[in-house]
């Protein structure tokens, strides 16, 4: 892009590359095919841009918030996405996704549209500020919520997005982007930088290696946890490759679901703490050395309310730029960089082999009313190898994520930062960023109310998820943590959610509204026969749980007296 710059500066014939062009066209460079957003008139220029680029689609959304679970969702699967708000109003409405997406290591590219930086040197008083003449107010809310941020004019714009682009690579999480709109119709001017590539400094590399393997060769007994950072980056072959090399059994928590395969030979169960099989228990607490390979994030979650007993000074923690062993941390030190040198290693043993997941069996007659101990099996038995499952935070999550599930699908959700609303505009986003996969959306209507009208969206753009809505009557996942479940605040507004498709614009989409096991059967035929989208209602019970869910509801309320 440098070199188009400076041609078309050269040849005098050619339009000089403005701003917004030049941002647009640069992320493209990163497998950036589609930007999800909102339009405003402060960042029109890069709507513009967007819409003339023969790379990048506009993908309007129904709102900000859920254009940046969109494009958090987007991130996941092509390794960075583009979003695009306006300022104040449209950045602050976005702030939570995008936050989301740093915590869960999801790389979004957020540009803002500020006003003119003519408005801002004169201090206007402008619409969308606070009427004060004061145009930085939301300038450290947004960048906080990102790994590294940039304010673009045309001189610093080639260096600062190679900057932003460098670091946000290196952390894998989002970065900030803010271009007065004046500025975004201006020429960049051209400059030479070379793209900023995160790599592995050779002597620290070398070093950790050394430890890591002495560590390897002298401990009894070693399980490996590959973290869910290994699918952001896209790096589950390695991996496995990795996992195999060494022998030793894999484990994997609620935010690793399926990140390799749970038929592989080697995958030794779940963990969560106590809710663990015991065998799993035995193999993650007992081992003498937990290789994390790529951090694994332990919360009140994934340990099942802090149930877990791990040995910390037993773990070797291989981030994404360093490695800690001990109180020792070696930076410079790329997670990639450390399992292609894993990988190389002989495992000094037979290699464990366990006993093979298998999915739960489909029970119940035809006629009998759906539970949640039928419907999680048949989940698992609709969906298919090629299938990207999106889940939403909340009983959804917590009942399938123990549930064994076929081999070569791909799981995602959002399980630290647990926005509820966060899976319908993020299986959007997944939608889009890999067509060749089905993503199939299960959720609970407490959540799917939040950010159900970007069911038109998928409609309009031809993403053609299959969707699946709980409806129980309420928010069980809160009813579920209460000693009173009947609360008024956890009820909702009736839905009619099966009509919500065609209300959206969804006329061709299969639909339907199930009560027994028969019709959910029938329905599930349909939906996978569909070629269109499809979404079904399920009817449930008031307070019919998952177990899991139900070990959380008692273990919360003993931690917090009654009051989580």
């Amino acid at each position: 892009m440098t070199n188009q710059v400076r041609q078309a500066e050269r040849s005098g014939m050619v339009k000089a590359v403005s701003v917004a062009d030049y941002i647009v066209e640069r992320l493209s460079a990163e497998g950036i095919n589609h930007c999800f957003g909102v339009a405003g008139d402060y960042v029109f220029p890069i709507c513009d841009a967007v819409d003339s680029s023969a790379k990048v689609k506009w993908i309007g959304c129904a709102n900000e918030l859920n254009a940046s679970y969109a494009a958090d969702g987007y991130a996941r699967v092509r390794g960075a996405a583009m979003l695009v708000t306006t300022y104040g109003v449209g950045e602050l409405s976005a702030l939570n996704g995008v936050m989301g997406a740093k915590a869960e290591r999801s790389l979004v590219f957020h540009i803002v549209g500020m006003p003119s930086y003519q408005h801002q040197r004169l201090h206007k008083i402008a619409h969308h500020t606070l009427g004060d003449g004061v145009f930085g107010n939301f300038v450290d809310l947004s960048a906080d919520a990102a790994c590294c941020h940039a304010i673009i004019n045309p001189e610093n714009c080639v260096v600062e997005m190679e900057r932003v682009i460098g670091e946000a690579r290196r952390n894998n999480q989002p970065a900030y982007i803010a271009v007065p709109s004046d500025y975004a119709l201006s020429p960049v001017m051209s400059a030479d930088v070379k793209p900023i590539v995160p790599r592995s400094n050779e002597v620290a590399l070398r070093k950790a290696m050394a430890i890591i393997e002495e560590r390897i060769n002298k401990a009894k007994s070693v399980v490996a946890f590959p973290a869910f950072t290994i699918l952001r980056l896209g790096l589950q072959k390695q991996a496995q490759k990795t996992i195999e090399a060494l022998g030793c059994p894999f484990a994997t928590t609620l935010m690793e679901k399926c990140v390799l395969d749970e038929g592989h030979p080697q995958f030794a169960g779940m963990y969560a703490g106590a809710v663990s099989d015991p065998k799993t228990r035995q193999i993650v607490e007992g081992a003498d050395l937990v290789l994390d390979l790529g951090g694994v994030n332990f919360n009140d979650i994934t340990t099942a309310a802090y149930s877990a007993q791990l040995d910390l000074s037993r773990f070797i923690t291989v981030g994404l730029g360093d490695v800690r062993i001990g109180d020792e941390v070696i930076a410079g030190v790329r997670l990639a960089d450390v399992l292609s040198e894993l990988a190389k290693l002989k495992p000094s043993s037979a290699p464990y082999r366990g006993a093979r997941q298998e999915l739960a069996p489909v029970t119940g007659n035809p006629s009998d009313k759906i539970t949640m101990v039928a419907l999680y099996p048949r989940y698992a038995a609709f969906l298919r190898a090629g299938d990207t499952v999106v889940l939403e935070t909340g009983s959804t999550s917590l009942g399938m994520t123990p549930t064994t599930l076929p081999d070569g699908l791909r799981v995602e959700a959002q399980v630290l930062w647990g926005s509820i609303g966060w899976a319908t505009p993020a299986a959007f986003g997944i939608a889009l960023a890999d067509p060749g996969r089905r993503t199939v959306l299960i959720t609970g209507e407490g959540s799917h109310q939040l950010t159900a009208n970007d069911i038109g969206a998928m409609g309009r753009f031809g993403a053609n998820v299959i969707v699946f809505v709980l409806n129980n009557g309420g928010y069980l996942i809160e009813r579920a943590l209460e000693e009173n479940p009947d609360w008024t605040y956890n009820d909702l507004a009736p839905w009619n959610y099966a009509e919500l498709p065609k209300a959206l614009g969804c006329a061709d989409w299969y639909t339907a509204r199930v009560t027994t096991l028969g019709d959910l059967d029938d329905a599930m035929k349909a939906a996978r026969a569909s070629k269109t989208g499809a979404y079904i209602e399920i009817i449930g019970g008031k307070m019919d749980m998952p177990p899991a869910l139900a070990f959380a509801h008692s273990r919360l309320r003993e931690m917090y007296g009654g009051t989580p």
